[in-house]
Parts: structure tokens; C-alpha cells; sequence
């Protein structure tokens, strides 16, 4: 087999094995009533050093949290570490329940 039939192979295999989530919007108000609210504010509105995420996009807000994770994104040590303290069925859940807030 070549090297580019390989490699395209392993990548489809790697893209077929990733883990999906059925996210739950209901454990998302629960997690985001424990680690969110404080700073966001329960309805996820924020305030004048917190910005809003209710109704943000499942995508925006599933990308910013990855980047917190990765340290890619460094606005807030806050958000570093909360970040770094969900996983990835988490972030699903949580991205689900501030997209159903308008």
C-alpha cells in the first residue's frame, strides 16, 4: 500500500473512532448552575467583565472552550482553568444548553 493510500486511510479511521455526544441541554444548566453562573450569570447575559454566551452558536462556543483547553486562547486564566475542568461530553452539554438561551 502506499504512503498517501496510508495516511488517507488512517485518517478516515481517526475521523470514524472520534467520540460523538448526544449533548444534553438540561446536564448543561446543571453544570452551568456549578461552574458557569458565578461569572456569567445564571441566564448566561455576563456583565461588564464577563461576556454574554447564552444563545451562542453550539460550534463558537464548543471551539472557544477547546482553545482555552489547548491555551491557544489566553484572555482569561479563569476560563483556562475552568475549561480545562470539563470534558468533552461537558462542553457538548454545555454548548447545548446557552445555544437554547435567547
Amino acid at each position: 500500500m502506499n504512503k498517501i493510500t496510508l495516511s488517507a486511510l488512517l485518517a478516515a479511521a481517526a475521523l470514524f473512532a472520534s467520540p460523538t455526544y448526544a449533548a444534553d441541554a438540561k446536564a448543561g444548566k446543571a453544570l452551568a448552575d456549578e461552574s458557569c453562573a458565578d461569572c456569567h450569570g445564571e441566564d448566561g447575559t455576563g456583565d461588564d467583565k464577563n461576556p454574554a454566551i447564552n444563545g451562542m452558536a453550539v460550534d463558537k462556543f464548543t471551539k472557544a472552550m477547546k482553545e482555552y483547553q489547548a491555551g491557544t486562547r489566553t484572555k482569561s486564566q479563569k476560563m483556562i482553568k475552568a475549561a480545562k475542568e470539563v470534558n468533552d461530553a461537558q462542553i457538548a452539554d454545555l454548548a447545548a444548553y446557552y445555544a437554547s438561551l435567547k
